[in-house]
């Protein structure tokens, strides 16, 4: 009500950028040029600015400590964050956003960070104590989302090049849900969603055999019957 005293706290972003290199799945960290988690790992990211709204301050972390563009980028919102303790300078309330491309080259680092590194998705969910703050929790919720949206969404094809073959679109989702598909299955499945893939011409073999069938999304994002992850 009028006269309320607002209460002190800090909104901030804080991103898990994801994207298949050399045939892996890895996600985007910096290194803690500041106090507090000094030389400690985190997810890049940032407090909220004067006349920002959340996706321009997710944009704006995401050139000022990697030196990425967003074009480009799928990016979704996956939660809010705002346990009392989870940053020792006070109260701050984070907004965790997802971004997803194929093949990112090498990051910059900026901001607040001293370096900037791709790191195996894996080892991270596996060993919580290597990220500073909360961020464990963020990464393994951002990555839970975008292995479950893989499923019944286009989702994938976030990790593809605009134009990819059959074969490729298997091979992000076996390395995004670490599983191996049918090859035959696979097809069947992606190809027999109307709409959900357009044919783009063929991709010459590069050892003269038969060309692969090129493909870009279609109209429909939605993939049903779902894709099982097992």
């Amino acid at each position: 009500m009028f006269g309320e005293v607002m209460p002190q706290s800090a909104v901030a972003v804080d991103l898990v950028i994801l994207t298949i290199r050399g045939d892996e799945f890895q996600v985007l960290l910096v290194e803690r040029a500041k106090q507090p988690f000094l030389g400690a790992l985190a997810l890049p990211g940032g407090f909220l600015e004067p006349g920002e709204d959340l996706a321009q301050a997710a944009h704006r972390e995401l050139a000022e400590e990697t030196g990425l563009s967003a074009d480009g980028f799928h990016i979704e919102q996956v939660g809010g964050y705002g346990a009392p303790e989870r940053d020792p300078r006070g109260r701050v309330v984070s907004i965790c956003y997802m971004a997803l491309a194929p093949d990112l080259p090498a990051p910059t680092a900026g901001g607040d960070a001293r370096a900037a590194s791709w790191v195996p998705v894996g080892e991270l969910l596996a060993g919580p104590e290597r990220l500073a703050f909360d961020h464990h929790r963020l990464l393994t919720d951002a990555v839970e989302q975008a292995r479950d949206k893989l499923s019944y969404t286009n989702l994938a094809v976030s990790f593809c090049p605009p134009r990819f073959t059959i074969s490729q679109l298997r091979r992000a989702y076996e390395i995004v849900w670490d599983v191996r598909l049918d090859p035959s299955n696979f097809r069947r499945k992606v190809t027999g969603v109307p709409g959900f893939l357009v044919a783009a011409g063929d991709e010459s073999a590069p050892t003269g055999g038969r060309p692969a069938t090129l493909y870009e999304p279609g109209p429909a994002t939605r993939l049903h019957p779902a894709l099982p992850r097992d």
